[in-house]
């Protein structure tokens, strides 16, 4: 293991903003992992998975510990389930088409999604139906201050909307390394009732879809809206759907009764941030090298040498505007270094 100095970071982000790492080091085993930590107890310490949920806007002045842990296994089943173990540092797609050719039911919602399975977690990441708390068995994860492996359940994850444990108790204080799934072996529970899905199996006259299906279909719709980061640097959404309560959302919607939205709960609505960013003027525009994608207001992108503070300041003009127009904050879903 080789700590490297002054390590340009841009392959290592999704949005391939050129920043770099005092030090850099990457770790392929826990025990590696345990060597690092406990060698580097009074360092400053950055912890990097897939890149895939971040905005660099500085470089780091830190050691950056790329965790890379390969590995996936059945752990146990019964008649009706299967615990899958993947570790921290497989890649999240890869990882996904390998349970479905498994004819393990699930994850296929979440398809095509960046980034490495540890850090779906913290983020509990979702899309089309489906969330990580949905399929979450447990995680484990090292103290970053002693080394010890300690086990998250479901529970003690405190899940939200793009929100864990990880993000704020217990946050720059353990390192995930590896996620175990609970997933259907039979009577899978084929979800095609959010977004584009039934559409695009129409499309190709599927009437009895299969996990590969519904799959296949997410990762068509995907691709038609998102870029691909190796081509158009970008974090997938940029931004959360905010949540308002029904009783200020009625008011904006008597404003504006195009306005699309989801109830989640009795008090509560979502509001497609994408729909907001649109109306408000900004789908596909650009400012010098950043910009807001043509096919997705949610994504802002790249287009070459942007600078991390440049994708920002346009994130911040985003949700100023659309506050000015109504009256709903938008939230940042990518962390901001």
């Amino acid at each position: 293991m080789n700590i490297l100095p002054h390590f340009s970071l841009k392959k290592h982000n999704t949005f391939g903003i050129d920043a770099f790492a005092k030090k850099f080091i990457a770790v392929h085993t826990v025990a590696e992992l345990e060597i690092v930590l406990n060698q580097n107890q009074n360092t400053e310490l950055f912890i990097l998975g897939g890149g895939s949920n971040m905005l660099l806007t500085q470089d780091i002045d830190a050691l950056v510990i790329h965790v890379d842990l390969k590995g996936k296994k059945i752990i146990k089943e019964n008649d009706d389930f299967v615990w899958v173990e993947s570790q921290a540092g497989e890649n999240w797609h890869e990882f996904v088409l390998w349970t479905i050719n498994q004819d393990f039911g699930g994850l296929e919602n979440m398809s095509l999604i960046p980034g490495n399975v540890g850090t779906t977690p913290v983020q509990n990441i979702g899309a089309y139906g489906a969330e990580i708390k949905d399929t979450f068995a447990y995680c484990e994860a090292m103290n970053i201050e002693n080394q010890e492996i300690k086990t998250f359940t479901k529970d003690e994850c405190n899940f939200g909307y793009r929100e864990s444990i990880f993000k704020h108790e217990v946050k720059n204080q353990f390192v995930i390394t590896s996620v175990v799934f609970k997933l259907t072996k039979k009577n899978h529970k084929i979800n095609i009732s959010y977004g584009d899905i039934s559409g695009e199996l129409a499309k190709k006259n599927i009437t009895n879809p299969t996990l590969v299906d519904v799959s296949n279909a997410v990762i068509t719709i995907r691709k038609s809206k998102l870029p691909d980061p190796k081509e158009l640097g970008n974090s997938g959404s940029f931004f959360k759907n905010p949540i308002v309560l029904k009783s200020d959302f009625e008011k904006i919607h008597q404003r504006f009764p195009e306005m699309k939205f989801y109830e989640i709960s009795d008090t509560e609505v979502k509001v497609p941030a994408g729909w907001l960013i649109e109306q408000a003027g900004f789908k596909g525009k650009r400012f010098g090298d950043a910009g807001v994608h043509k096919n997705q207001a949610l994504v802002l992108v790249n287009y070459g040498n942007a600078t991390g503070k440049e994708i920002l300041n346009v994130a911040h003009e985003i949700q100023d505007t659309v506050f000015k127009l109504f009256g709903i904050r938008i939230e940042a879903e990518v962390n901001i270094i």
